[in-house]
């Protein structure tokens, strides 16, 4: 039993009258943006070698808030591979806004053909915290679904990216931003315990923070500029480069996922 998890859920239970009225509020005042386009493509170095990469998940992994994926999250993380292995990169995007975990396992995961995969990115909680998924269901939903992939990939790297920074979005209200940022950070406690023990799985756990990302980046950019359209919800082209070089750089700093990947 989580107990803090459980006092969490104490605590919330008697406002979840006011979680909806906010939730529903705010759903309503915010702009339905389309998915990135152009869900596969490649970077060509003059190279013999290619590196295969797929992206998996939900709203994060399927671009919401950028034109396309080239320049958003996967196409950053592929340019920055592409470069730093002087290779060739074909990526795919396999990745539905509004999936949870288990939505992700089921009809997605299913219609990746890709063999000879060289790295697999994950991306999902987000969904499954505003549906209030219990970290124990959200961890096993998990867990199922790297068993789904093992069964088509046996060796293949698989990384799973930060959860998303719901206390950094301005169209939240405080009370929003403290249930779902403890219901996420329980879902990162569990994925930590979790890849400790699997071989080949691996975490991102750092919190995403904007202000951290314009000191170490040297960005000299204001914070509405990580929301697209100024919505201040959705992530801006910026916000997802920034993010793939972020998850670039976790990749080659660990040599367990770069002798993996090669």
């Amino acid at each position: 039993m989580n107990f803090k998890y459980l006092l969490n859920t104490i605590a919330t239970t008697p406002l979840l009258p006011i979680l909806y009225y906010q939730g529903k509020k705010i759903r309503a005042n915010t702009p339905r943006l389309p998915e990135a386009k152009g869900i596969k493509g490649e970077i060509i170095k003059d190279s013999k070698q290619t590196l295969r990469l797929i992206t998996i998940g939900d709203s994060s992994m399927a671009g919401v808030g950028v034109d396309s994926h080239k320049e958003g999250f996967v196409g950053t993380l592929a340019k920055e591979l592409a470069s730093h292995y002087s290779s060739n990169i074909s990526w795919k995007v396999y990745a539905k806004s509004g999936f949870t975990a288990l939505k992700v396992k089921d009809r997605l995961i299913p219609n990746i053909q890709e063999d000879g995969l060289n790295l697999i990115v994950v991306g999902v909680g987000g969904n499954d915290a505003f549906k209030l998924t219990s970290p124990k269901k959200w961890i096993n939903n998990v867990k199922m679904l790297i068993a789904d992939l093992r069964v088509k990939f046996k060796h293949q790297p698989i990384v799973f990216i930060n959860m998303p920074p719901v206390k950094e979005i301005p169209a939240f209200t405080s009370l929003i931003k403290y249930t779902m940022g403890n219901q996420l950070d329980f879902y990162s406690n569990e994925l930590v315990s979790l890849v400790k023990n699997m071989d080949g799985v691996f975490y991102c756990s750092s919190k995403i923070m904007y202000n951290d990302y314009k000191k170490r980046y040297n960005l000299d950019a204001h914070s509405s500029e990580f929301f697209s359209d100024g919505d201040k919800f959705h992530a801006s082209k910026l916000a997802y480069q920034i993010w793939g070089k972020d998850i670039f750089n976790f990749i080659i700093e660990n040599n367990d996922i770069k002798n993996r990947m090669i």
